[in-house]
């Protein structure tokens, strides 16, 4: 579990894309590390919302994932002074296998660094 960032780091977490942050890591990044209520995607404060759940709550497509974690990549490759600190999202309250996350996940630019995996 992630406690504290360097000045440089930003803690990734499973969201939902209404970006209520109830629970799990999401709590955690609303807490602790600046992310934002009603932001479900890209970052706030020394976080990055990535989204595994939709308007109402239902697990995105093959496709909507890639998309997502397209996104993700294109954010990390614009800030290469971050770290980002990808915990295993959508492993949680949205259910996805952990086989299936880690798929998603196989190839990471080098400021990507998983955490909890």
């Amino acid at each position: 579990m992630v406690t504290e960032l360097a000045e440089h780091e930003i803690f990734v977490f499973g969201s939902n894309i209404k970006g209520e942050h109830h629970g799990g890591a999401a709590r955690q990044a609303f807490d602790n590390f600046g992310a934002v209520w009603g932001v479900g995607e890209g970052l706030s404060g020394q976080s990055y919302a990535l989204p595994t759940l939709g308007e109402n709550m239902q697990r995105y497509s093959h496709m909507e994932m890639l998309n997502i974690v397209g996104a993700f990549y294109r954010c990390a490759n614009a800030h290469p002074e971050l770290t980002f600190l990808l915990t295993p999202v959508g492993t949680g309250i949205a259910g996805y296998p952990k086989e299936y996350i880690t798929s998603l996940f196989a190839a990471l630019p080098g400021n990507i660094k998983k955490v909890g995996w």
